[in-house]
């Protein structure tokens, strides 16, 4: 029986894990914005300003609206 390569034994050991979680990505993050992109994070940090985080006592966090009457992003 032929001994198995240090590839197939990851393999091997990380195929569950694999299959939940699927492979790896390997794309690059170093690439530039494309315009849809930008126009995508502007929309989403415009979204994101109208919440406000508060803090409870008991240290747990929620969102309430900065604004109620502003519905213009919801």
């Amino acid at each position: 029986m032929a001994k198995e390569s240090t590839a197939q034994r990851f393999m091997r050991a990380t195929g569950k894990l694999r299959a939940v979680f699927g492979p790896a990505s390997r794309t690059s993050i170093g690439h530039e914005m494309t315009e849809q992109n930008r126009l995508l994070l502007a929309q989403r940090q415009a979204e994101t300003q109208q919440w406000e985080t508060l803090h409870r006592p008991d240290g747990s966090t929620y969102v309430v609206p900065r604004h109620p009457g502003d519905k213009s992003l919801r």
